[in-house]
This record gives structure tokens, sequence and C-alpha cells, in this order.
């Protein structure tokens, strides 16, 4: 097609055509572009790349290739990056409390970046936690044509028996060090071996649970969910995905049409059937606030009263991620859900067809493997994320329960305000079996930046100690145990978290969907006379979202204006 009878694509672009424009397209020259260039669709290419993360440290090359792809459709391509955080490198250190927060700069940083280049559209590359979700709250807030590619989950490392291993093996065996089952040298085997190569961590965590999740809402392009990092299939994906631009660009599919009620509940289903992350719940109530979706943290229970747990993935199961796409991947399991009955089908994607339209000329499940269990035999009935409430947690706390075998904990709480003093007891032995560990001022707010405790976890799990563990901040999606995130409200803004003491009984039910504290109210009332909470930190990045963050329950957001500016 001649550049005469090419239709124009451009729908933010063509702002700098005109006379008056002549000084922006100076500046555009500089960069490469020539006469002809301005005629196409401006097309910004954004990744996440980073050279201190395994997630992201192939990024670039990534980009290079999407970019490439986007030439051979006539349009013009530009790259950018912005910042990223790996959570399993900030753990356990004072970098944790960035990590939260990053999503929404990544979010604000990508928005502004195509924003202030009158782009017409643009492809993001993430490859680890916050970064995805972040891209895809920027996919809403813009609101211009775009996709979303997956950098791809790591390769499973090896141990000395030929047993997969990952990082939480690595944290895991931190625990058994300290019961004195493991030597210094096995744990450094076990840290040599975990993470052979780029990729993001290999389990059912939260990025991959976030990466399933985005492509079933309909932002990715079949597969890219479960395509490795190291493999040709993420290599076409991202090829395929630049590809595959100008064409929602000419049909105008912008992010909001595909961000419906509808795609959310999709998400949210095969968040469930896979046992996904808890931060699956922050995250995509985050997404929905962006796109002006209805959709809060009760309707979470809604669908996992109904959706089944099949996949025997870790952190509480056997497979890792690339098993997944051994057997199918993602497109696979939502083409067996879809199936029966549990997916909206007619939600539009970024292909420009509708879920059930991508998903008819995909293989099913790979016959006789053991991956994704069947719905007559699934590994639960019901969903593995739960949301409890109760005196502990009025606007709601998030419990992942596969693997447990106990359905209620009840125990005596020992309380700390950081989770250093809680390693540190439980270092010492101070923590024992039936035990309800806390930690709190550690919410959005307290934090601030609502850090994980996979550390905490992973030592607890590692010692072999039978106990629950609640907190206002997070957990990792290598998290397993008894564990009780996003306690809201949280310690910071005195919710009823900040009352609790050690001694105190906690009850952690799954059947009733609560969690309480046996502390009358009146006793409650005379502990708030003498409450005092901690300063907010004030400075820098981290002061500014200590004051502009939203409660966990509605998914920790930067931009509720309804609010008053002077509240903690």
């Amino acid at each position: 097609m001649s550049q005469k009878e090419r239709k124009d694509l451009r729908i933010n672009s063509s702002v700098y055509d005109g006379m008056v424009k002549s000084p922006n397209r100076a500046m555009l020259r500089a960069t490469g572009m020539q006469d002809d260039d301005f005629k196409k669709p401006m097309v910004g290419v954004i990744s996440t790349w980073a050279e201190n993360t395994p997630c992201n440290i192939h990024l670039q090359e990534l980009s290079k290739i999407a970019k490439s792809a986007l030439t051979t459709k006539n349009a013009w391509g530009v790259q950018f990056a912005t910042v990223t955080v790996s959570d399993g490198i900030a753990m356990g250190t004072p970098g944790m409390s960035y990590s939260l927060p990053s999503r929404d700069i990544i979010a604000d940083s990508m928005e502004i970046a195509v924003g202030g280049q009158n782009l017409d559209g643009f492809i993001a590359i993430g490859g680890c936690d916050k970064n995805m979700p972040g891209s895809v709250i920027a996919m809403a807030n813009a609101n211009i044509p775009a996709i979303f590619v997956y950098g791809g989950t790591i390769s499973p490392g090896q141990d000395e028996d030929g047993n997969d291993i990952d990082l939480v093996s690595v944290f895991e065996a931190i625990g058994k060090w300290n019961n004195g089952e493991m030597t210094d040298e096995e744990v450094y085997a076990v840290e040599c071996a975990a993470c052979p190569g780029p990729g993001a961590c290999g389990g059912m965590y939260t990025a991959n649970t976030m990466a399933a999740a985005i492509e079933t809402m309909g932002l990715s392009l079949p597969g890219s969910s479960s395509n490795p990092a190291m493999t040709g299939d993420k290599l076409k994906d991202v090829f395929d995905a630049g590809a595959a631009m100008t064409e929602i660009i000419e049909r105008n599919i912008r992010p909001r049409d595909i961000i419906t009620r509808e795609s959310m509940e999709n998400a949210i289903t095969v968040t469930m059937a896979l046992g996904g992350s808890t931060n699956a719940i922050l995250h995509l109530l985050a997404i929905a606030h962006a796109a002006d979706v209805d959709l809060t943290i009760d309707d979470f229970n809604t669908i996992q009263a109904r959706v089944p747990h099949l996949a025997d993935l870790k952190p509480s199961g056997q497979y890792v991620f690339q098993d997944l796409y051994d057997v199918g991947g993602v497109p696979a399991v939502q083409k067996y859900l879809l199936e029966n009955g549990y997916l909206h089908g007619d939600c539009i994607t970024v292909t420009g067809k509708t879920l059930a339209e991508n998903l008819e000329t995909l293989p099913g499940l790979t016959e006789g493997q053991q991956v994704i269990m069947p719905l007559e035999k699934p590994k639960r009935a019901d969903g593995p994320l739960i949301v409890l409430k109760g005196n502990l947690a009025p606007e709601g706390a998030v419990v992942k329960v596969s693997g447990l075998k106990s359905r209620r904990h009840e125990g005596p709480a020992k309380v700390f305000n950081t989770e250093e003093e809680a390693i540190q007891a439980t270092l010492d032995g101070e923590i024992i079996d039936g035990d309800v560990v806390v930690v709190r001022y550690v919410g959005p707010k307290g934090g601030p930046g609502m850090p994980e405790m996979l550390s905490l976890s992973s030592l607890i799990s590692g010692k072999g100690i039978r106990v629950a563990l609640i907190t206002d901040g997070r957990f990792s999606g290598g998290s397993h145990g008894f564990v009780v995130g996003h306690i809201a409200p949280e310690a910071q803004v005195g919710g009823p978290i900040a009352l609790l003491e050690t001694n105190d009984t906690v009850v952690i039910d799954q059947d009733t969907k609560e969690i309480t504290m046996l502390v009358s109210d009146e006793e409650l009332e005379e502990r708030r006379k003498d409450l005092v909470l901690p300063p907010l930190q004030t400075r820098g990045v981290l002061g500014k979202y200590a004051h502009m963050v939203s409660s966990a329950s509605e998914g920790a957001v930067t931009d509720f204006h309804n609010r008053n500016p002077f509240e903690n």
C-alpha cells in the first residue's frame, strides 16, 4: 500500500501536523524521523528493563524485537524505560518498602511518557510483580490502544538430586539451617542453583499470577503469560505484539473497551483456578479502579465460592509454571474453564477477537497431564483465596488456603511492630506451635509501602512451626501456610489490629470467613484511649505515598480524590 493510499492511523500524534508545529517536528527529526514518518502512528515500547534483576534483565532485547515488528507494519516505534523493584532481592530489607509504591510510579511514568509525547499506542513489557499491574493501570489511565507483553517465567533450578527448586527454596532453606537440618554448604548449593537465568519467579507466585490474569482479561496475546522467558515462543510473542499494534489502532480498540466487569471476573476466575497470589486481589482492585469498573473486595468471595482450585503449582503444589507451559499453558486452562461455563467468552481482547474466538483454534490441555486437575476431582472444591472479615479486620483481610490441612486456627497472639522483631523472635525459638504471629504497622501507610513477609513466612515454614501469621502488610506469592495479610483498616490509621495485645486469643476460620480477636468491645475502647500512633513518614517518595495511599481493601491506590488531604 502506498503512502497516499494508506489510511491515516494516527490518534494523537497528528498534533504535530501544520506549520505552527515546525519546531516540534524539528526536535523529532533529530531522533531520526523524516517526512514520511510523520504520517505513521507513533507507538511507544516501554519496558521495565533493569540489569539488577533476573525478572527484567532481558527486557531490553525484547523491546528491540517489538520495535522491529512495528517497523514492518509502517509504524514509528519509540523506546522508553521505567523503574522497577525486584521483590525477591528487596525482601527482608528496607528496600521492600519501595516495592508497592513502584507499581503506582510505573503507572504514572508510563502515562506521562505516552501522554507527554502524544503517542497513538504503546506496548508495555514487564517481568516482575509490581511492574505488571503498574503497566495495566497506565493502560487504563492513558486509554489509548495498548498491549501488555510478559517477560516470561524463569526456568526452574535443580538441586543435587535433580528436583526442581526456585527462589522460595532458598528462603525456606534458611529455616532448615536455623533448625540444624541443613549445613552452610547445603544452603549455599541451593542459593547457587535456584535461579539459573532470566525470568520471573517460577511458581504460581505474583508475577505469573498477574501475567495469567492480564492475558485472561484480554490485554495480552494468547500464550503471553505462560511462554517462558528463554524460549522462541517468547521472542515470537513479542514480535507478534508489535505487529498487532497497528490493527488495534486502526480498529480503535482501547484498554477500557477490554477491561470490563466481565473480563475482570474472568481474570479472578483464572486466578482462583490456578491458585494465584493474594497480591492479585490488591492489584485487580487497583486495575478496576483505574478503569472505572465496579469491583469490590467482597466480589472475590462470590467468585471464590463457585470456582474450584485446579492447578498443582508451587508454592503449595509440586509443579512450576514452566510445567504448565509444557501441557498447553494458560490458554489451555482458559479453554477448559470456558467449555465448562466458568468464563465469559464474549469479552473483546487485543487481538480484536473475543476470548472465545481466540481459543477456538488453540489446543486444549495435553492428554494425561497432571499439572491441572480435572473439575470432577479438583485440588479444592472452591477457590483458595478468601476474604476474611471480623472485629480484627472490618474492611477485610486476605488468606490463601491452598495446601492447608487446618480450616480453623485459634491461638494466642504474639504481637510485633516490625518484621525484624518477629524474625528475631522466630530465630530465638520464642514462637511455638499454636501461636498467632502478628506483624503490624506495615500496611500501605505504616510500612510505608506494605512490605511482604516472605522472609518471615519462609523461615517459619522451613523450621516446621505450626502457627498462623497475620499482618496489615502483604505476603509474597511464594508464601504458604496459614498466613493472613492485607488486614484493614491498618494499624497506622488506628485499625483494630493496633489494639491487639500479646496473649489475646485470635480466631481465624476459613469456613465462616472470619478473623476475630476474643476481646470485648468495652476492653477495646479502653485500649483505644491509650493508643498513640507513630508519625507518618513525611519526606521523599515514601512520605508522599504514605499520605496519599488508600486502604488495602480498596487496592492501595494513590488517586482517590474524595479524601481529606489532611487525613493520615
